[in-house]
């Protein structure tokens, strides 16, 4: 099984439980000892084989994936909520097209063909393992509060090579971006590489929709890239959270499990592999949409969520993120994108290309006047350009520390 709309594990543990302790007492000293020295340990074995075939894992990155009912999912504990009708499917934005051949079996637990019931949703367990690796129970799933988007090379913690546009009136992205696996190198940090639509000041009113792939070993558990959505509306303090993990975010899709690891990821000198994602306001109902790949809605954001992205978006940025926790004294050796810098180009570097934007019309169109920053240019760095392939692109990460960026 790849998805469960069952928790056998307590009968399971139960059941176990029995086996091992439900025996009566041995004598101190039994003609069979002999014997149980050698077949109890055979029994364990007998039993964990067992457990290990009732209890499969969702898929190979060892994911369980709950199928939730639709109206009992996450989103709807939200005060806002909780007689909210879920949103017919909007219109696309003019000029789009279904360019990516990438489908829901990108994911890891569903390369099988395993998808979710109709009427329920995918949804990855959160287990007691995850909580007990955040920083606390309230701050599980969340990012540090009243971090800034960008910062200056005088910053501590998050760092970014991004490209990104501000100053006008924007209502939505898209772009396609490389998948990679980089190396992480502490529980504490994570790599990622997403695309931020954005609204308000920088100060406290600060609103963001965010999309991506993330690797975040304190998130979950391990070093695997996975799909991820984030939200707040109040800069990271009070509001929002990773993926499904809070309430707010809606979704519509049965084969996508948001949090679930990405396969495959690009190989070095080897194939690589994108995702195309766009984020778009709903020019009917003023929600904002999520698709994946080729066509797959994935749900959408409550317009009513926010405050400035009620309206519309005011910056857009595209490109890499990752914590530098400075624990050895050292900056860290976290890898972005592939690990390599953006000159070394194409099967090495990780990129984003095709970048679009949406404007007031639901209209798809190229950008002009990106901007490029990387607030440690040494340690991860960006270089961008336009073709007739790829439009708007660039290049970005970096291996982190090295002898220019101690």
């Amino acid at each position: 099984m790849a998805s469960s709309c069952a928790k056998p594990h307590l009968i399971i543990s139960l059941f176990v439980g029995c086996l091992l302790f439900a025996s009566p007492a041995r004598p101190a000293v039994s003609p069979s000892a002999a014997v149980n020295s050698t077949t109890l340990p055979v029994k364990h074995s007998r039993i964990s084989a067992h457990l290990k075939r009732v209890n499969k894992p969702a898929s190979p990155d060892g994911d369980l994936i709950d199928c939730v009912p639709s109206h009992l999912q996450p989103a709807f504990d939200h005060p806002k909520l909780r007689d909210h009708k879920p949103s017919d499917p909007p219109e696309r934005p003019k000029g789009y097209s279904l360019s990516s051949t990438v489908d829901a079996s990108f994911q890891a637990w569903s390369i099988s063909g395993e998808s979710c019931p109709e009427g329920t949703v995918p949804i990855r367990r959160t287990t007691r393992e995850d909580m007990l690796r955040a920083s606390s129970v309230q701050r599980f799933g969340r990012k540090p509060a009243a971090r800034r988007l960008r910062r200056d090379s005088t910053s501590t913690g998050h760092e970014h090579a991004v490209g990104y546009i501000i100053g006008d009136q924007y209502y939505g992205a898209k772009a396609s971006l490389s998948v990679w696996a980089p190396r992480v190198t502490s529980a504490s940090e994570f790599s990622l590489s997403q695309i931020w639509v954005i609204s308000g000041s920088f100060g406290n009113d600060l609103n963001t929709i965010e999309a991506g792939w993330q690797v975040s070993p304190q998130l979950y558990g391990d070093n695997r890239p996975r799909f991820f959505t984030y939200w707040t509306s109040d800069a990271y303090q009070e509001t929002g959270c990773y993926n499904l993990l809070c309430s707010g975010f809606v979704q519509t899709n049965n084969r996508i499990a948001i949090g679930a690891a990405i396969s495959p990821a690009s190989a070095l000198n080897g194939g690589q592999f994108d995702i195309d994602l766009l984020v778009w306001k709903d020019p009917k109902h003023g929600h904002w949409w999520l698709e994946l790949g080729s066509g797959l809605l994935v749900g959408y954001w409550p317009s009513f969520l926010f405050s400035h992205l009620a309206e519309h978006a005011n910056m857009v940025q595209f490109g890499g993120e990752i914590v530098n926790a400075q624990t050895s004294g050292f900056h860290t050796s976290t890898q972005m994108g592939s690990g390599h810098f953006a000159g070394e180009g194409f099967r090495k570097a990780s990129y984003f290309r095709n970048l679009q934007l949406v404007d007031w019309d639901n209209s798809l169109i190229p950008l002009s006047n990106l901007r490029l920053l990387a607030d440690h240019p040494n340690c991860y760095s960006i270089q961008g350009g336009v073709n007739a392939v790829w439009g708007n692109y660039f290049y970005y990460g970096g291996p982190g520390r090295n002898v220019r960026c101690p």
